[in-house]
């Protein structure tokens, strides 16, 4: 069965970087688009940032265009997000998964918590 292991989050205020990370036992992301979500507390998971399979290209939703950077390590077979000039609504539990549908079950995901 394939795991996504979500680290990296924490606390930290605004302004602040953090930098998250995606494993997977079983699965290798080469072979997908991977995408990075988040979810606030009483609100849907949404998406905030894919990588393509082929030429790692990157897309961004508005709200973190400019200041996350998504990216592939294909020795390693991780994915991370580089989040900088976090603000308080970047408050969220992040998780990976494939995009744009979600063929994996979800991880436990890692809290970013931003404060103000």
């Amino acid at each position: 069965e394939v795991q996504l292991v979500e680290s990296g989050g924490g606390l930290v205020q605004a302004g602040g970087s953090l930098r998250l990370s995606c494993t997977a036992s079983g699965f290798t992301f080469g072979d997908y688009a991977i995408g990075w979500f988040r979810q606030a507390p009483g609100k849907q998971r949404e998406g905030v940032a894919c990588i393509s399979r082929r030429d790692f290209s990157t897309y961004y939703e508005d709200p973190v265009k400019g200041r996350f950077t998504i990216s592939r390590d294909l020795a390693k077979n991780m994915i991370h997000l580089q989040m900088n000039s976090l603000k308080p609504e970047d408050t969220a539990v992040y998780y990976c998964n494939t995009w744009p549908t979600e063929r994996l079950s979800w991880g436990q995901g890692t809290q970013v918590t931003v404060s103000s």
